[in-house]
Formats: structure tokens, sequence, C-alpha cells
């Protein structure tokens, strides 16, 4: 029959014998084959050696080039590094796992070693010339496939207990007879692949960057183990750029600028993941909720309040428990009744708040809203500031309709949340439709009832003409839904907004409306949540504003300097004028000299400062300083004070003080 190698450009090779990806390579082209890494056969990344034997095969080479390759390249660094721990650290260090990482902003790998010594951070530039000794070995990468028993036998003879464990896991787990295994010189590891053909692919462009603490399989009850991060490009000048994010990202660290502008704290007398906010903050989170509060008014949202805590049968009935019952704090037993839990979701609630009456067709939709509080028992290690915690709000609402009105309800929810990012000056987004894994248990309901919502939200998103992606997997145990991804001014990605659409809860806890035809009907619901939660939001908005917020979010909004005692009595009345507008004031009348004072105001990054000296007083004017800007002038007093709630009321449509061009 032989063998019928497909081209990406549509050409066809032939050949008698079983052929590798790395030979087809050459016989396309010795540069081709210089340039390549690895190559995709019929769909799957595989290593260069890898044959391809008799029928037809599609095969794409890869190399630096493809994005796929990153991933492979940092897979075999991580490997390349755990040899060189083990060639510094000697015999003792067992390795355990070491996958390469390409949706983490930070780290493009990691490896986590069980060592016969602590190391630090101060120890990678040392492990870091033992990979560069390694790559210029060159040594191949070879795959082994061995049955169990030898590869548990080759494993024990160089005390690997972890990759023991890893293949009882996967001989329980996946049922297998045969592992596979990768060598680099005298260094053995278990792994799926691919890997680049050799060491010397890994080229130059890598760095270790911190060393952490992480418990083996997550667990905190077994050991804590040696966390190595690093990151790995084809190119130096990707690197470099890389290393500049990452500088970026450490100067707007929303913990550092939250603890320098007084925005929240983190009490260990409270608990870990249980943010304070502090008077700042509060301003900060009041101005948002209030302006969405009043956003959800003019949309035809009722708002609601519920309980911090609920019945576990509550979430039982929608399945919240057990699905989320490893991530729940636990349970209140009272003696009386099956138990209660801290509320993990506000849906079950606002369920009840639809079931108190009986609903007619002429009621609906029905749209409950609320800034409600849950809680979920995040793992120590994987809290964060304000974006991971262990109580967080929802700005939650919950829409119940017919099936007619879904479309439009749907788009209603795209429609705030686009305003919302929009206003919050978040523009560069992108559009992911989760949806379930057919192969995954994780999800209730019947396969109809999924593929009706998955085809209501396919067809808002082409009606609203949106690019979108669809990924399996993504969806909500309940229903599939529109994720907006964000980019912020770093590059990184968040999940902010999602809409979901929901048949299965109202089937659960058998929610009804009468329709006109006097029969007894299902409503459909819409969980929808433009923020997610505001404790995420506001963290991410502090690192993408770098704590300077709008006008209209900022703590203080101007700051009031008299430049001497002489004028302390004028800068009272311009704060006065200022507050009685309705703006959030500071008056600073300290001792030290005026430009120490605009110095602390600006590391506040107060958007306006108004100094006030002899000059200004005697004309009733102010000498603006703009933020990031410098001197704009000096402005009447009524003026400046107007033009600064002119913007914080049209949430910078209008700047205050625009620069004027020419």
């Amino acid at each position: 029959m032989g063998i019928a190698i497909q081209l990406p450009d549509g050409n066809v090779l032939e050949y008698e014998q079983p052929v590798s990806a790395g030979k087809v390579a050459e016989d396309i082209s010795p540069g081709l084959a210089r340039a390549a890494v690895a190559a995709v056969v019929d769909g799957t990344a595989v290593d260069l050696a890898t044959a391809m034997g008799e029928g037809t095969h599609r095969l794409q080479i890869l190399t630096a080039r493809d994005d796929a390759s990153l991933e492979i390249l940092r897979h075999t660094t991580a490997h390349v590094m755990a040899m060189a721990v083990r060639r510094l650290y000697g015999p003792k260090v067992q390795y355990s796992i070491g996958p390469a990482l390409v949706d983490d902003f930070q780290y493009g790998f990691y490896y986590d070693f069980d060592l016969p010594e602590p190391i630090s951070s101060e120890d990678l530039p040392k492990i870091q010339a033992e990979m560069a000794k390694i790559v210029a070995e060159d040594l191949p990468l070879t795959r082994v496939e061995l049955s169990v028993e030898e590869a548990r036998t080759r494993f024990a003879d160089l005390g690997q207990d972890y990759k023991i464990e890893m293949i009882d896991d996967l001989v329980a787990n996946e049922g297998v007879d045969t592992v596979s295994l990768y060598e680099q010189g005298d260094f053995t590891d278990l792994c799926r692949g691919p890997h680049l053909p050799s060491t010397r692919k890994v080229g130059k462009a890598f760095k270790l960057l911190s060393v952490a603490g992480a418990y083996w399989r997550g667990d905190e009850s077994r050991k804590m183990l040696t966390r190595v991060y690093g990151v790995a490009f084809f190119d130096k000048k990707d690197l470099a750029a890389h290393l500049e994010r990452i500088e970026q990202a450490r100067k707007r660290d929303h913990r550092v600028l939250g603890k320098q502008l007084g925005l929240f704290m983190i009490s260990d007398d409270v608990g870990p993941g249980l943010p304070l906010w502090l008077p700042k903050g509060t301003i900060i989170r009041m101005e948002l909720e209030g302006w969405l509060r009043a956003e959800l008014l003019k949309r035809g949202y009722q708002a609601v309040i519920t309980p911090h805590i609920g019945k576990i049968d509550l979430y039982r009935t929608s399945g919240h428990y057990p699905y989320y019952e490893h991530g729940l704090f636990p349970t209140m037993e009272t003696g009386q009744d099956a138990g209660y839990l801290l509320k993990p979701m506000n849906c079950p609630h606002h369920i009840q708040i639809y079931k108190v009456e009986q609903r007619s067709y002429r009621d609906l939709p029905v749209r409950l809203s609320e800034f409600g509080t849950v809680y979920r028992f995040e793992q120590s290690g994987e809290l964060s500031g304000l974006i991971r915690v262990r109580g967080f709000t929802q700005d939650d609402a919950h829409i119940f309709c017919t099936p007619e009105q879904l479309a439009a309800e749907i788009e209603s929810c795209v429609d705030l949340t686009c305003y919302v990012l929009q206003t919050l000056e978040l523009t560069d987004y992108r559009v992911r439709i989760g949806l379930r894994d057919p192969d995954s248990e994780k999800y209730i309901g019947s396969a109809e009832n999924w593929d009706l919502a998955e085809d209501n939200i396919r067809g808002v998103v082409r009606k609203l003409g949106m690019d979108y992606t669809e990924e399996p997997g993504e969806a909500a145990f309940y229903g599939p839904k529109i994720d907006f991804v964000v980019t912020d001014c770093i590059g990184r990605e968040w999940q902010l907004g999602t809409i979901q659409v929901d048949y299965n809860l109202p089937e659960r806890f058998g929610l009804e409306y009468v329709g006109a035809d006097n029969a007894v009907h299902r409503p459909v619901m819409v969980h929808r949540a433009p923020l997610g939660s505001p404790e995420r939001f506001i963290g991410i908005l502090i690192e993408h504003f770098g704590g300077a917020f709008p006008v209209w979010l900022s703590p203080v909004q101007v700051a009031v300097l008299p430049v001497s005692e002489k004028t302390a009595e004028y800068a009272e009345k311009v704060a006065d004028a200022a507050r009685q507008a309705g703006l959030r004031v500071e008056l600073d009348s300290g001792a030290d000299k005026i430009g120490a004072r605009i110095r602390r105001w600006t590391m506040q990054k107060v958007p306006a400062l108004f100094v006030v000296g002899a000059r200004e007083a005697e004309a009733g004017t102010v000498a603006v300083r703009v933020r990031g800007r410098g001197e704009a002038g000096a402005f009447p007093l009524a003026e400046a004070v107007a033009a600064l709630v002119r913007e914080a009321a049209t949430r910078g449509t209008k700047k205050a003080f625009p620069v004027e061009e020419g």
C-alpha cells in the first residue's frame, strides 16, 4: 500500500518504508531540517524521530515560528533544568512534575523537587549556568517505551519515588500497561512528550525566575516541595521583552499599590483571603457598585438581598454541593437540620425568590440582581491579594424568561458587559464561548438542553457580529457561557464578565410560569456578572491603571496645597468649594515645603492638584497640576472645580483640563 505524506501546501510525498518526520524535513530542504523542532502528525504534536507507517498521514513540520513550538521548547527546558539540579545537588534529588506553561503571564515552565538541602533565588544563577553547559553538550532526547513494571524498576533504581507514584496513578486512572520515558545523557524522566530533538535546540534565551514552595499534588497534607520557575523563548529579543513586561507587572502589583495607596489590607487575625477594605478602597468600590446599580435600574433589574448561609440541601438540589464540595468551608452542624453552608453561589437563593409567587408569562422576564457575598475555601498557596480570595462579592443577576425572550435577554447582557468594559477603559478583549466537554461527568442536565443552550449563545454572538472562539470544557456545570477575556495595558489576559444560559436549574427546582395558553411552562435562566467580582475586578483595575484611577473612581479627586501659611485661609475656601460641588478633597497645609507636598500627592496618584499662592489668592484662581502632565495653568476657582466635576460625571469622556492643540 505504501506511505503517503500530505504536506500543508497540498503536496504529497510517497515512501515505501516507515519514515520519520525529521527525515521528511530533510527531504523537503536542508534549511527546513535545520530549523525543525518537532512535528504535527495527523493532528498530534510529536518528536521529529516519530515514524509514520503504512497509510496516509498529514504532516506539519514545526519550527520556531509556529506557536505550538513554544510549549515544546519550554517543556524541554524544564527537563534540562531538572538534569542541572540533579547534577548540582546529587543523586538524592527527587524530581516530580515539570510542565510547560503557555498561558501564564510570568512563567514558562517549572519543576518541583524534593531536595536534600534547601535552595533560594540566590542559587538560580548557578543552576542556569549548569543548564547552559547541558545545552552546549547537544544531548539528544530519546523517547523510550517501557512496560509499567520495567519503568517502575528503572525509577526505583534511580530513587525516584514520585515517578513511581505517578506510574501507579496512570495504571489506576488510565489503565495503561506501558509508559513513555525520555532520556538525555544520564538523565531519565517519565514524560508523554513531545520534545526538541536535542538540548542544543533550547538555545540561550531562557532564564530562571524564582523559587517557591508547592505541596505534592497540591495537597496540604503531603510534603512541601521546592518549585523552581523559569521562562524560555527561541529569541533573546522575545525574552528581553518578556522580562520587561514582568518588571512592569511588578511595579503595578495591586498588593503593593493597595498598601501604598491605602486601599485594602489582609489581616492575619481576620484570616487569609479575607480582605478588609480601607476607607479609600471603599470609595472605589462604592463608586463602582453605585454606578452599576443605577445602570441596572435603568435596564429593568430588581435588587434583592440574600443571607450569607443556607441549608446544605439547597445546594444539593442546585448541584453546587457536591460539585464545589472540596472548595467550600466546612459544613456548620446545628443538631436540628442537615447542616448549613457558607453560601458558595447566589443563584439558589434567587431561585427561591422567583418561586415565592406564581408567575405569569406577563411577569417575565424577571431580572433579580444582587451584590452578594459568597465563600470558597481556596488553598492558601493560591490566595493573592484581591485577585484570589476566600470571601468575595459577585455582581450577580439572574434573569428568568420565556424561551422566546431568551435571545433578547442574552443580547442585553452582552450590551451591558460591553458598556461596563468600555466605561472602565478595558477595550481590548476577546469573546470565548465555553462549552461542555461531552466526555466529562461534571455537567448536569440532558444533552438536549445543553445543545439548545449552546445554540442560543452561538446565535446571539453571531447576530452581533462578534469574533469568538469555542472552548470545550469551559462551561459552567449547569450551562454554557460567554466569557469576556480582557487584555490589560501590559498584555495580560483576565477573564472578567460572564453570561451563562441555564435550562437545568429551572428543572432541578421545578420553576414554572403560566403561559398565554394557560398551561404551565418552564422558564429559562440567564446568569450574568459583568464585573465577575468587585474584589477581583478592582485588583485588576489597580494594576491596569497602575493605581492612577480615572477621576470618577479616584478616592481623592483633588488635593489643595497652599504655598505657605499666608494662603492657608484661601486654600480652605478652595477646598470647601470643591467639597460643596461634590468632589473628594484633601487639604494639605503641612509645614513641609510645597515641593515636598506636591511630590507626596503625586505619589498618591491624585488626578489634580490645586496649588494656591498669593497670586492665586488675590485673583481667585488656582494653579492646576494634572497627573502625568504637570502644570496645566491657572484657572478661575469655579471653572477649575466645574471642570473636574464634569470629568467625573461623564466618567472621563469630557476631560477637565485637555491639552491644547497647536
